[in-house]
């Protein structure tokens, strides 16, 4: 009987280990540029963030009068992110905001549902849901017509649901898609309360320190007005992974940073040099 309890015990070990060959570092970081990745934080960490993006490096507002945007700031984060469980990670934020709307605090709640596995019980992608909500601080408008009139609360607030999809394909090599919905409550005359968009990432590992990222996000056909001017918003940059650090040098057409800013708001054109430098430092605290 004991020889038979035993044996239980070791094949319930055997295959939890089984279960449990799982895949990390799918992406170093919990952000590519524009998009958020499919990582989490471990419990008890908390990663305080700061990004930039700075103004148009060429075209009609950029070259040597700005220092190639240099002296103009699109957006600016400042935010931490905590580690509620190994899958549960919430965070807060503020940004300049570079739409229409202004002045951003930003609230995320992101889960881990699947994560990639190898062996007889393996999975094949990695799964995390996110939700974002940014309520505009700006000052209220007098004017009727006025995007930050604010006739209600509720008219500052934009949301914002993604799925992120991803798969690590190798050491070097992993591939995310990104579909959202964004809801504004109140927008410019013409354009749409709710867009939806899919998004691609990528992240191709040079080094053991340094590595190529890219995202874009695609707006689906009909969910917007054709006459509207937006723009596909698209970043390349370079990771760089210190250890303690994640930093990132980055260039892309948007101004926003977070997606309830970036999405609806992208009016730059990289054909018409309207893209800018921006840069990410994250720094990650055991606690």
């Amino acid at each position: 009987m004991n020889k038979l309890i035993l044996l239980c015990l070791l094949l319930f070990v055997e295959s939890n280990l089984i279960a449990q060959d799982k895949v990390f570092e799918t992406f170093k970081d919990t952000r590519v540029i524009n998009t958020h990745s499919v990582e989490t934080l471990q419990k008890r960490q908390i990663d305080f963030r700061i990004g930039h993006r700075f103004g148009d490096l060429f075209g009609d507002r950029g070259g040597w009068s700005t220092f190639y945007g240099l002296e103009n700031a699109a957006d600016v984060y400042f935010g931490f992110d905590f580690g509620l469980s190994d899958k549960l990670t919430v965070g807060i934020s503020r940004t300049k905001g570079a739409g229409q709307l202004k002045q951003l605090v930003n609230g995320t709640v992101k889960y881990r549902v699947l994560q990639q596995s190898t062996g007889e019980q393996s999975m094949p992608i990695s799964l995390t849901a996110l939700g974002i909500l940014s309520y505009s601080t700006m000052a209220q408008s007098d004017r009727p017509e006025a995007i930050n009139r604010f006739e209600k609360g509720a008219h500052r607030m934009v949301y914002a649901v993604q799925l992120l999809i991803a798969r690590k394909f190798s050491n070097r090599f992993s591939l995310q898609i990104v579909p959202s919905y964004v809801h504004r409550n109140v927008v410019p005359f013409g354009d749409s309360n709710d867009l939806f968009s899919l998004g691609v990432a990528g992240r191709l590992q040079l080094t053991k320190a340094l590595g190529i990222i890219l995202d874009t996000t695609l707006p689906l056909s009909g969910s917007r007005p054709d006459d509207t001017d937006y723009y596909v918003p698209l970043g390349i940059g370079l990771e760089f992974d210190t250890g303690g650090h994640v930093f990132q040098i980055n260039f892309t057409n948007s101004m926003g940073i977070v997606a309830t800013d970036y999405i609806p708001y992208t009016t730059s054109n990289w054909l018409d040099n309207q893209f800018r430098l921006g840069f990410t430092i994250s720094r990650i605290f055991n606690i």
